[in-house]
């Protein structure tokens, strides 16, 4: 029976995703050309005069084609030449370039969709002050440049896809893959709520945590900011403290549930006082780790026993000293985009990729099993 697509499948993987979007490859080319040489993706490029300019550069048609492209914002490591010197891509550049390809196909694809794994500038989702809402100018100028859909992860406020009300947006947890990653490392570790909590670092994180101990059938735990608002540093008002709202923690393993890694300083805050409080291991599930004040204070921490673990997925830039971490686990989520795109390019629905729940019961019953048979 011949196979019914909404069109020829094509990825671009955009600079800095290279490494990514092969491995999605691999998987697409297992699953429908059992190990052919043909590849799906479509190679673009922006190159760059000398002044720091650029265009977008297609190297074949995409006329009629199903179009992925992937794109990652946060990615430091790409640089390129502006005036002699090397200058590492941020993400107004990363964002930039995705305009210049879709220019460059011209509306000349059938679809288009973009999968941004951390969205641009998804942290100012709203309007407090005088100040421009960059996320949503975003979704609206690439849905008027001919963008379908958007498939995200983790949105820092999901509700963003207003800004856009008649165009796909999908939001995507990797509640099922952080759980089995933690499983996988610690094969003995045991998840039941006389032995474990989650815990949500401050209030906009509540959300996630909930879903995560619904499945795990754990109990919340719950730490608020008290922030100075008389005064702001680097743009925002500063932490004084972290109160903690739950039950006792003494012998309980612990984990963090948060969208993201910045500096590390309010994790890294919370981690110690779950110490004092009593928690036996801290482990960490964030979807993106961008540790952008270092890994010093993560080595440290690691030293004198306040974490375990940091989870994170590959789904932004991971450093090679990152990678080569101790306290470091990467959940791998190439085959999970590749099943999205999949399932997308059939024309067929994703709710079943986007509902874990029957995978993450399977998982934790086999876990279990396991566990009552030593």
């Amino acid at each position: 029976m011949k196979e019914v697509l909404f069109g020829e499948l094509s990825v671009i993987g955009m600079s800095g995703c290279e490494q990514f979007v092969t491995q999605v490859d691999n998987y697409l080319k297992e699953w429908r050309r059992h190990g052919g040489e043909e590849s799906f993706l479509a190679k673009a490029e922006c190159p760059r005069f000398s002044t720091g300019e650029a265009k977008g550069m297609l190297h074949q048609s995409l006329r009629g084609h199903d179009v992925y492209i992937v794109c990652d914002p946060f990615n430091y490591s790409v640089t390129y030449n502006m005036y002699g010197k090397q200058v590492p891509m941020s993400p107004d550049d990363h964002y930039a370039d995705l305009k210049r390809v879709i220019a460059a196909i011209a509306g000349k694809a059938r679809r288009v969709s973009v999968i941004m794994p951390m969205l641009y500038e998804g942290r100012q989702h709203r309007r407090s002050h005088r100040e421009s809402l960059d996320c949503a100018l975003m979704l609206q100028e690439l849905v008027g440049m001919g963008v379908q859909n958007f498939i995200t992860f983790d949105a820092h406020d999901p509700r963003i896809q207003n800004a856009i009300p008649l165009n796909g947006f999908d939001d995507v947890r990797p509640t099922y893959q952080m759980i089995k990653a933690l499983v996988r490392q610690y094969p003995d570790i045991s998840i039941d709520k006389e032995d474990m909590v989650i815990i949500s670092p401050d209030e906009g994180a509540m959300g996630r945590c909930m879903y995560f101990s619904s499945m795990m059938g754990l109990d919340i735990g719950m730490f608020y900011k008290r922030r100075n608002y008389a005064k702001i540093v680097n743009g925002r008002n500063p932490i004084e403290a972290h109160e903690y709202l739950g039950r006792d923690l003494h012998g309980k393993d612990a984990i963090i549930v948060d969208d993201m890694i910045s500096s590390g300083e309010s994790l890294l805050d919370v981690a110690q006082q779950l110490k004092e409080k009593g928690a036996k291991r801290i482990f960490c599930f964030d979807t993106f780790g961008l540790f952008t004040d270092g890994l010093e204070k993560f080595d440290k921490a690691f030293k004198d026993g306040i974490i375990d673990r940091i989870f994170t997925t590959n789904l932004v830039y991971r450093s090679p000293e990152l990678l080569s971490k101790e306290w470091y686990v990467e959940v791998n989520m190439c085959k999970y985009v590749a099943y999205i795109i999949d399932t997308l390019n059939h024309d067929e629905t994703i709710s079943n990729l986007l509902n874990p729940a029957k995978r993450i019961h399977n998982l934790l019953e086999k876990h279990r099993k396991s566990m009552g048979s030593k």
